[in-house]
């Protein structure tokens, strides 16, 4: 069981909630020890003081703002914890406000906020179902650890949700801090039609779980293959840039492998067309029953050459083979995952055509094949 970070109250209006805040995120991160080159001697960081050289216990360190000329303000804990009474104990929200509104800059991290006790569930779930029906977020500021947040508070399907959010001044314009940025003028109608078809096509429904944290995979194996003392190979670099020239080939090309079997994000656009829509439509405007927009049904089309479909024209209880994929359709992370599922050794060391390769060789010889 999880143990609060912080405890108060939540207020809106009159109501009041007692409520603990709980982390809602954990890394996975792969970390490593600081050792000496050559050594198995670990290497440790001391507070220390900069003038004597000698070690400072934590108990005699206090804060001191710099005045400059070697001058400082002392300031103890004790008094900053005076100087915000109460407050440090309330997340009180002054208003609310559509979550849509608040850009993402904005952002920072996330808790969970739930009650500190069941008698206090009903009043909690009560602005936890009110929230969620009015798609609104309360703004609301506290202080935790010295230090007050600007916070906004929103619904998610069981628990409430507080995301700590920036300062307006701490969000920095881009007009000023980045190198010039281009001018707002309108696309070329073509390249705009085939990049608004190219999100279309690449559209998914969004599934966190389908993601996977793939450099942490390879920094596991790295570390694996170096004790095993085999040869590390670099990754492949980034592709080149694409220049005005050729945009809207790389536009054509991105949009016919994205709508190829097997390309990304078809496995999702294979998913949405057999949920369907509530309408009785699939995604390309073809009802369940076969027939498209039109009325016309789709069994029995004619193919290119005039015969009818070979799939059609097949004997009864023959099994159609299954079609070639083409692997080299797509990218290096779903090949990596495919090449985990195979058991592909080494896949961490090859490129993208690479692991195309190994993988290809994996169905012919008799291996799981990438479906």
């Amino acid at each position: 069981m999880a143990r609060p970070i912080w405890s108060g109250v939540l207020t809106f209006g009159l109501v009041t909630v007692p409520v603990g805040l709980y982390t809602a995120t954990e890394d996975h991160t792969v970390h490593f020890r600081q050792v000496q080159r050559g050594t198995a001697d670990r290497v440790r960081y001391r507070r220390v003081n900069e003038r004597t050289g000698e070690e400072v216990a934590s108990a005699d360190i206090v804060k001191g703002y710099d005045l400059g000329g070697g001058d400082y303000v002392v300031v103890e804990p004790e008094e900053l914890d005076r100087i915000a009474p109460g407050t440090s104990r309330v997340i009180d929200v002054r208003g609310f406000v559509d979550l849509a509104d608040v850009e993402p800059v904005y952002f920072a991290r996330t808790y969970y906020l739930a009650p500190r006790g069941e008698e206090y569930g009903e009043v909690y779930e009560l602005l936890r179902q009110a929230l969620a029906e009015a798609d609104k977020a309360g703004v609301a500021t506290f202080v935790m650890r010295n230090k007050e947040y600007l916070t906004a508070v929103r619904a998610q399907s069981e628990v409430l949700v507080l995301h700590t959010l920036h300062w307006a001044d701490e969000v920095r314009d881009p007009r000023q801090e980045l190198a010039p940025l281009p001018e707002r003028t309108g696309a070329g109608e073509r390249e705009l039609s085939t990049a608004r078809q190219l999100i279309d096509a690449l559209s998914v429904d969004w599934r966190p779980e389908a993601f996977h944290d793939t450099y942490e995979e390879r920094v596991r194996e790295l570390v694996d293959a170096k004790r095993r003392g085999e040869e590390v190979v670099s990754e492949a670099g980034p592709p080149e840039a694409t220049n005005v020239v050729d945009l809207m080939d790389a536009l054509r090309r991105s949009v016919g492998r994205a709508q190829a079997p097997g390309g990304e994000g078809a496995q999702e656009r294979r998913a949405g067309r057999t949920r369907g829509r509530k309408d009785g439509k699939d995604r390309r405007g073809k009802d369940r029953r076969g027939k498209d927009r039109r009325g016309k049904g789709t069994k029995g089309r004619k193919g290119a050459n005039g015969g009818r479909d070979e799939r059609r024209a097949a004997p009864k209880g023959a099994r159609e083979p299954a079609p070639e994929e083409d692997l080299s359709a797509l990218s290096r992370d779903e090949l990596y995952r495919r090449a985990g599922e195979a058991g592909v050794p080494g896949r961490s060391r090859m490129n993208r055509a690479q692991l195309a390769e190994a993988l290809a060789g994996a169905a012919g010889t008799g291996g799981r094949r990438a479906s």
